[in-house]
């Protein structure tokens, strides 16, 4: 291992186990954080659209959990409770598969692509 490398890896650790406090960042970056910063605010955005996406997909299915708890407590006819059930998981099954492709949609756009030279 090159001096320079073993170097820096000790400053990093004794820095960070130093007297006990909050890591110091540089001593972060030299033990390899400092990548995160290259994904910049584009990626940082990115994920907090998909975040606010997942948390409105579940309040949307916990409400349609709810709607179908109620009919099937006030249901009396057993052939309409299996169609209540039925229907209630078709319309899981496609809603989703549809949150799931936009989910996939959305994180492309969590990485630059090649043709951006890392520019997003």
């Amino acid at each position: 291992m090159p001096e320079k490398e073993k170097t820096e890896g000790t400053q990093a650790k004794r820095a960070m186990m130093g007297d006990g406090q909050v890591p110091d960042i540089a001593a972060l970056q030299l033990l390899g954080f400092n990548t995160m910063t290259s994904f910049g605010t584009a990626w940082m955005e990115t994920l907090g659209n998909m975040g606010s996406e997942m948390l409105s997909f579940v309040a949307d299915r916990i409400k349609e959990d709810v709607k179908t708890q109620h009919r099937c407590l006030h249901c009396d006819d057993m052939a309409k409770l299996q169609e209540i059930q039925a229907e209630f998981f078709r319309k899981a099954i496609e809603q989703y598969t549809a949150e799931s492709g936009k989910l996939v949609e959305m994180s492309q756009n969590l990485f630059p692509s090649v043709g951006d030279n890392g520019k997003h």
